[in-house]
C-alpha cells in the first residue's frame, strides 16, 4: 500500500520521488521536444530538471526542519504529484527557477521562529524573493510573507523592518550593474517584467481544469482539518502553520494576477497545499480513505493523458 510505504520517512522515498519527478519531467517535455536534440538542449534540460529536483529537496528541508509535518515522505510525494497533475508548471523555466528561490526565501521566514540570526534571515529572505522577482514579476507578492512573517512571530525591533529593503536594493543594484555592463537596456527589461491579466480563458482545457480542480477541492477539504488541527500543535510552532494558509493564499492571488495564465502558475500553489494536504493524511483514521486519495490523486494525470 502507498500509505504504508511513505508513512515513515526513508532515504529510498528520495530515490522513488526523483525517479516520479524524472518520469514527469520527460513525459511533460516529450510534446514539445519534438525535434531534433542537439548537445545545448540536452544540458539546457538537464539544468532545469536538476533546479526542479532541487526544489523537492528545498522543500523537504523546510518542513522537515521546521516541523510542519510528522516523519513521513508524504509532503514530497505530494509535491511531485501535482507536477504531473499539472505539467505546464514543467515547461515553464522562468517560473521553475522563481519557485526555487522563493522556496529558499520560506526556508529563512519560516525558521524565523527560533528567533535566531534574525536580521540574517531577513535579509536572505528578501533577496531571494527579489531574485525570483527577476524571473517572474508577480513572485514579488511574497514580500507581504516577510512582513507578515515579523508579525506572527512578534519580532518588534523596528530596524528588522528596515533590513528586507536593504535586501530588495542589494539586488536591485547587482542586476542594473551587471546590465550596464552586458549593455542591456535596464528600463525595458523593467517594462517588460510588469503586466497582469484578469482573463481566465487561456486556462479553459480539459487538462487544466480537471487538474486544478482535484488540486484545490482536495486543498480546500484538508485546509479545514489543517486549521482545526492548528491549535493542538505547540504553541510556539502554530504561527508556522499560519504562514502556510497565508502562503496559499499568495499563491492563489499570483494565478488572479499572472498576465500569462497557461497553468504554470499553480506552481506556488503547490508547497502550502502539499503541507496542508499532508497534515491532513496523517490525521486520517480510515487507512483505506488515505489510500483512495492518493490513488486518485496519482491516477488523475494519467487519466489526463486518456482523455
Amino acid at each position: 500500500m502507498i500509505s504504508n510505504f511513505f508513512s515513515k520517512s526513508k532515504p529510498i522515498h528520495y530515490i522513488v520521488v526523483s525517479i516520479m519527478l524524472l518520469l514527469v519531467f520527460v513525459l511533460s517535455k516529450f510534446k514539445i521536444l519534438t525535434n531534433d536534440i542537439d548537445l545545448i538542449i540536452f544540458f539546457k534540460q538537464t539544468a532545469i530538471f536538476l533546479v526542479c529536483l532541487m526544489s523537492v529537496f528545498v522543500f523537504d528541508f523546510l518542513v522537515t526542519r521546521n516541523s510542519l509535518a510528522k516523519n513521513n515522505s508524504y509532503h514530497i510525494v505530494l509535491y511531485v504529484l501535482f507536477f504531473a497533475i499539472l505539467p505546464p508548471t514543467i515547461l515553464n523555466s522562468q517560473i521553475l527557477v522563481a519557485n526555487f528561490f522563493i522556496l529558499l526565501a520560506l526556508r529563512r521566514l519560516i525558521s524565523l521562529r527560533s528567533h535566531k540570526a534574525i536580521k540574517k534571515k531577513l535579509f536572505d529572505a528578501s533577496f531571494w524573493i527579489a531574485i525570483a522577482t527577476l524571473f517572474y514579476f508577480w513572485s514579488s507578492v511574497f514580500f507581504i510573507l516577510i512582513f507578515a512573517a515579523l508579525i506572527v512571530y512578534a519580532i518588534v525591533d523596528v530596524k528588522n523592518y528596515i533590513i528586507p529593503l536593504v535586501g530588495i536594493a542589494t539586488v536591485i543594484v547587482i542586476t542594473a550593474s551587471c546590465f550596464i555592463i552586458l549593455e542591456i537596456d535596464v528600463f525595458k527589461f523593467a517594462s517588460n517584467l510588469f503586466g497582469f491579466s484578469l482573463d481566465f480563458s487561456a486556462l479553459n482545457s480539459k487538462q487544466i481544469i480537471i487538474g486544478s480542480t482535484i488540486l484545490l477541492s482536495f486543498g480546500l477539504w484538508a485546509l479545514f482539518y489543517y486549521i482545526k488541527n492548528i491549535r493542538s500543535q505547540m504553541k510556539s510552532y502554530r504561527p508556522s502553520f499560519k504562514l502556510v494558509i497565508l502562503i496559499a493564499i499568495l499563491g492563489i492571488v499570483i494565478i488572479a494576477l499572472a498576465p500569462s495564465k497557461n497553468g504554470s502558475e499553480f506552481i506556488f500553489l503547490f508547497a502550502p497545499l502539499s503541507i496542508i494536504m499532508t497534515n491532513y493524511l496523517e490525521v486520517i483514521s480510515e487507512k483505506w480513505f488515505r489510500e483512495t486519495l492518493l490513488w486518485v490523486i496519482i491516477v488523475t494525470p494519467i487519466a489526463i493523458l486518456l482523455l
